[in-house]
């Protein structure tokens, strides 16, 4: 279980720094997306390269970012159900979950994907728009996320097992600081109580 252990945390590593490192991906395309719309509206120019590329990086950082998102447990769920059972019987359920749903899904998607983007690659598929980008960059991005996706998968199996005997804690813990969500929450209060100490200090 030890050695099972140190791969996950291997895993996570690595999804880990693929996650931080997307996080600029996402600058990167809000950047493309402004200059575009300046452009376009100041000299009236248009380029379906640079159109095309925003839609490269916002499906790069989808993809890519999967396998993270499952590591800071930030994928949706509803637990309407689950959340009634045990902690023990609800790792049962995360555990058939990833065995019989994650996994096969993701290696289909996977299995699938490959001769997809080997089309493309091979035959070296351009853009049917004109001035577009090659294809096959985008298309190595399904295979590439989910692979990402199922080692994030099989290391949350493993947790969840080490959880089940007492090895490590449970994975569907926050594992630092606050969620989004309770992060976005925040934000919105504090937003919501400058405005109102704004207005009393107009009055």
């Amino acid at each position: 279980m030890n050695a099972l252990l140190a791969l996950s945390r291997a895993i996570d590593a690595v999804n880990r720094r693929v996650g931080r490192a997307v996080t600029w991906l996402i600058l990167l395309a809000v950047l493309v997306s402004a200059t575009n719309a300046t452009v376009r509206k100041l000299f009236n120019v248009s380029s379906n390269a640079w159109l095309e590329l925003q839609w490269y990086l916002f499906g790069a950082v989808f993809l890519l970012a999967s396998g993270y998102t499952l590591l800071k447990n930030e994928h949706v769920r509803v637990d309407v159900l689950a959340a009634r059972f045990s902690r023990r019987t609800q790792l049962w359920i995360e555990i058939i979950g990833v065995l019989f749903f994650l996994l096969p899904a993701c290696g289909l998607i996977m299995w699938l994907s490959w001769p997809f983007f080997m089309d493309a690659f091979v035959n070296d598929e351009q853009s049917s728009n004109a001035g577009g980008l090659i294809r096959w960059p985008a298309k190595l991005m399904i295979p590439i996320g989910f692979a990402l996706l199922v080692c994030a998968g099989l290391s949350h199996l493993i947790k969840c097992i080490g959880c089940l005997r007492g090895q490590c804690p449970d994975p569907r813990d926050v594992h630092a600081g606050k969620s989004a969500e309770e992060l976005l929450a925040e934000e919105i209060a504090r937003e919501a109580q400058q405005r109102e100490a704004a207005s009393q200090v107009r009055h």
